[in-house]
């Protein structure tokens, strides 16, 4: 690789990425948009976002082509041609990520994206891995007796 290369793939390269799978998730989208970019905005750093479409049957494909349509620049959008599950569409989300610090989110809002910035601070601090644990988790029926 050339010296120009190298330059433009550090440029290209974000110091976070967030991978969030989706499946059929129109009416949260706008929400999880309203609050994720702001977040991820006050943070100060390089970023961008990968939302994978896992197949959904309702409108998330093209909400999430409009985002990409309005914040080009931090929005990247995978769409897989089935339902392979929520494991499935975070790795191909993860074999695109870019970012040196790599978060997961879900689009539901169960994880705040407000919480961001301290996980990244955490992973700044030299941490490999960072987690948390959802308090006060939200499930529906059919997720909680699978």
């Amino acid at each position: 690789m050339s010296q120009t290369e190298h330059r433009e793939e550090a440029l290209n390269t974000p110091e976070v990425t967030i991978v969030i799978p989706v499946y059929n998730e129109e009416q949260g989208l706008a929400q999880l948009f309203s609050r994720l970019y702001p977040a991820l905005d006050a943070l100060g750093t390089s970023y961008e976002v990968i939302f994978i479409n896992d197949g959904s049957r309702d409108k998330s494909a093209a909400i999430l082509a409009e985002q990409f349509r309005a914040r080009p620049d931090v929005t990247r959008v995978i769409l897989l041609n089935g339902n392979f599950g929520q494991h499935m569409a975070i790795l191909a989300g993860f074999e695109q990520s870019r970012g040196e610090i790599v978060l997961t989110l879900d689009a539901d809002l169960q994880n705040p994206p407000e919480e961001i910035a301290k996980l990244v601070t955490k992973m700044r601090e030299g941490y490999d891995y960072v987690g948390s644990i959802r308090m006060q988790r939200q499930d529906s029926l059919r997720r909680r007796t699978r």
